[in-house]
């Protein structure tokens, strides 16, 4: 799974991509100061086991805090995109490249209206945050329905000539966009696409099928930063009815990175998404610091969070529906070197018991002889299809 973050030079992109990482990105004021991707670790968060246990996890990999299992993401942060992208216009023909590989977008969209089209900027509150929404997803459904038009009169004819079933030769002409058969057949359907002779099917057609793949390919979720400028909150309000079927989570990207890296200096305590802080050596702060620390409070007082550790949630949980399961045992919840729990998988919504046994390794997959339900102490079959947070152990054949 890779989550790809996305949207319009000078948006707060490269901030929202370093806050949820803390990767070392170059943040400037100025468009395309992204030009080669950035990819970078981010952390979804999970209510963790160990405490059903009474006992402390040792994650092997991310951490855990205060009963908070923060389970490790790839992330790509792409260069900067403009209008016209899929015509070349600004790092266009990079962006969607790199974009390709990406299995969620998080749109970051400049709430406040401080940056133009060209990602220039401009006065907070002189530019319509709307713009950003409906031309991303217009320069994607462009550059979708360019790669299906590629030779599309030779394929539908070839296709239509030797009557080939079209769910499988769309499939492969576009599984390098995501698309498998499951999803031209649910297309064919829903648009009413006639099956038989896809010659026959319009420019319009193609244009539907664009977006209907586009969004079943790269689901997307909507980071309103820079919410932390006064402009942004009418903004957000007329935005949230204007696209009442969109995921929009309001966020500060800003104020998230500074938070992690004060907690990073130990200068407060901090868990990521949650809604206060606390600062643990006050007389070692300077005034400047106590004064951002203090707008910051306000600013978690007033919005409940961040923002950023909720789009990341939501992207991978709600858009993806991916689960986040523990290996574990019956008689014993340690491995080998006596770490409790050390490990959580997230696998998709539709995950069985033998797909579990698989992600965990090959060799353990191909021994799977059956599983048991950790909490119930019951076994549970191959076919069984696996719960957010369930606890799983895996019994194979010697």
């Amino acid at each position: 799974m890779l989550v790809g973050v996305v949207g319009k030079a000078n948006t707060g992109k490269s901030t929202f991509f370093k806050a949820a990482t803390l990767a070392e990105v170059e943040i400037a004021n100025y468009p395309f100061a992204t030009i080669a991707p950035n990819h970078g670790v981010g952390h979804v968060k999970v209510k963790c086991v160990d405490a059903e246990f009474k006992k402390q996890c040792n994650p092997r990999e991310g951490y855990c805090i205060e009963g908070w299992r923060f389970v490790p993401i790839n992330m790509i942060d792409v260069a900067g995109l403009v209008p016209g992208a899929h015509e070349g216009k600004g790092m266009g023909n990079q962006f969607l490249d790199d974009l390709r590989q990406a299995d969620v977008l998080i749109h970051i969209v400049d709430m406040a209206g401080t940056t133009n089209e060209k990602g220039e900027p401009v006065q907070p509150g002189s530019y319509d945050p709307e713009k950003d929404i409906r031309f991303l997803e217009v320069e994607l459904d462009m550059w979708y329905v360019g790669i299906i038009k590629r030779g599309w009169e030779k394929f539908a004819r070839t296709v239509s000539q030797e009557h080939q079933q079209v769910q499988k030769a769309l499939g492969k002409q576009l599984s390098a966009l995501g698309v498998d058969e499951g999803m031209v057949e649910d297309a064919v359907k829903q648009l009413n696409l006639n099956r038989e002779n896809l010659t026959a099917w319009t420019e319009d057609d193609l244009m539907r099928l664009a977006v209907w793949f586009r969004k079943k390919t790269k689901p997307m979720i909507i980071a309103c930063n820079k919410m932390d400028i006064p402009a942004a909150e009418n903004n957000f309000e007329r935005i949230k009815k204007l696209f009442p079927d969109r995921i929009l989570v309001p966020c500060s990207a800003e104020t998230e990175l500074a938070l992690k890296e004060a907690a990073k200096h130990k200068l407060i305590n901090y868990i990521p998404g949650e809604d206060h802080f606390e600062i643990l050596n006050k007389e070692k702060l300077n005034e400047k610091q106590i004064k951002a620390l203090e707008f910051m409070k306000k600013f978690l007082d007033k919005n409940k969070a961040t923002g950023v550790q909720q789009v990341l949630d939501k992207a991978v949980f709600e858009l993806l529906q991916y689960k986040a399961i523990f290996p574990g045992g019956v008689s014993k919840l340690e491995d080998k070197h006596g770490n409790v729990l050390p490990d959580c998988y997230l696998l998709p919504g539709n995950a069985t018991a033998l797909d579990f046994a698989f992600r965990i390794h090959t060799d353990i997959g191909n021994k799977f002889v059956k599983a048991i339900d950790v909490r119930k102490k019951m076994p549970i079959g191959k076919d069984y299809i696996l719960k957010h947070r369930d606890i799983v152990e895996i019994m194979t054949s010697s």
